[in-house]
């Protein structure tokens, strides 16, 4: 029976549990592959320490070398980042190897040279582990629902910031605090800007917009704003509505036919809508398409072993494709549908407004809104000792509307600052 050399770039958290898993469960691999599964090679960024597991043979900080070699069938790719990860590929495209990748970060930096080199070798690029880790889901937008429109993805696809704000909203804690607990239990990076500030989230929108609207996106096109600013009052409010608060990217078609929107920022989503009750570190996705309805995707999205299943699934589909001498889906870009700015997005909003507590200034805020074409759909209004918090709830209308609003609202006399904006979304 035939061996297939497979070369890992990666030892941390998911290149362990990679080389593990392809150790533990070989003889399963072999029989659903139809061939041996061999490790040739683990690039690892220092020499001289000892992995569990795997052979001292093995370990090489030669990760160039590693992937020119022309007796591997499949490089992993698991050391994140945009280099030295994209020249490795490349490489190993050039050699003619199948990758299997989890680098978010790159794909939506720069998936569309990836595919076209992967398509120029004839070879793979897989990727399922780059988005939503464990759930199966990169896969079912390239594959099974490749016969039908899908018209809108909203998803949790960061497990700290929904940790995060779960922990805000059922305990109370303020931001900070919420963060610090996060970070002890390890569910946040020393150092957490990627996550906190949206950009992990951003880059899977794109890889899923892209996917899902066969249109190239990359991270650079989506509207992007994290959790730093949402406060505890955020979350006391949100709850009033019958709302809890959450990190969302949302990628959806719109009417025009022509266009789309991606797009991630913490959002107040009603508690009736599924993702509401995703708690904790999970993640979940929500598709809706024509054909197919409305189809939700839940499960762990992080740490080691639920990514290296992931990788595992990519490496299986992959060799099967050795063995057969094809390949499985590229890119699909042919829409090209142009990916509109956030000035265009139409949406419900929470605006919460520091006001003197005077006779006329709810008149005058809601003057200001209808001047700018907003519609009020609530209003709520506490006051003590001449000052009065004014939250205010909008029907659907333009980013770049309220946006306006609320420019125009910070120059009246009366209103002392904006506390908030939020949108309400899932409705």
């Amino acid at each position: 029976m035939r061996t297939l050399k497979v070369a890992l770039l990666g030892c941390g958290v998911v290149g362990t549990d990679v080389a593990r898993i392809m150790t533990t469960q070989a003889d399963d691999l072999e029989a659903r592959i139809g061939a041996r599964l061999e490790l040739a090679g683990v690039a690892v960024r220092r020499a001289g320490r000892t992995r569990p597991g795997i052979p001292d043979h093995l370990l090489t900080t030669d990760a160039a070398e590693l992937v020119k070699r022309d007796d591997i069938d499949v490089v992993i790719e698991v050391i994140g980042g945009i280099e030295p990860a994209r020249s490795l590929i490349l490489t190993a495209f050039d050699n003619g190897a199948s990758v299997v990748t989890a680098n978010k970060a790159l794909l939506a930096a720069d998936g569309a040279a990836l595919h076209a080199a992967a398509s120029r070798a004839g070879v793979d690029l897989y990727y399922e582990a780059a988005v939503a880790a464990a759930i199966p889901l990169v896969r079912p937008l390239r594959e099974s629902l490749a016969g039908d429109k899908v018209n809108r993805v909203l998803g949790i696809v960061n497990g700290t910031t929904n940790f995060i704000l779960d922990k805000m909203d059922s305990t109370g804690a303020g931001y900070s605090e919420a963060l610090e607990e996060a970070t002890a239990l390890g569910y946040a990076e020393a150092d957490p800007t990627a996550d906190v500030e949206g950009f992990d989230a951003a880059a899977k929108a794109a890889i899923l917009a892209g996917i899902a609207f066969h249109t190239r996106v990359t991270a650079a096109d989506v509207f992007r704003e994290g959790i730093t600013e949402v406060t505890a009052a955020d979350i006391a409010s949100a709850r009033a509505m019958g709302c809890v608060v959450k990190l969302l990217a949302i990628c959806e078609r719109a009417k025009d036919g022509v266009s789309v929107t991606a797009r991630v920022h913490p959002a107040m989503l009603p508690l009736a809508h599924p993702l509401a009750s995703v708690r904790g570190a999970y993640n979940a996705v929500f598709v809706e398409a024509d054909a197919a309805g409305q189809l939700m995707f839940y499960g762990p999205g992080a740490g080691g072993a639920p990514t290296a299943s992931a990788v595992l699934g990519d490496l299986v589909a992959v060799c099967r494709n050795k063995l057969a001498g094809s390949t499985g889906p590229g890119e699909s870009a042919y829409a090209q549908l142009t990916v509109n700015p956030m000035d265009d997005v139409v949406t419900r909003y929470h605006v919460s407004l520091d006001v003197a507590d005077k006779a006329g200034v709810l008149a005058q805020v809601a003057t200001v809104f209808a001047e700018h074409g907003v519609s009020i759909d609530t209003v709520r209004q506490t006051g003590r000792e001449g000052d009065a918090s004014l939250v205010v709830v909008t029907h659907r209308a333009t980013d770049a509307a309220l946006s306006a609003t609320v420019a125009a609202l910070r120059s009246l006399d009366h209103v002392r600052g904006v506390a908030s904006i939020m949108r309400v979304e899932g409705e």
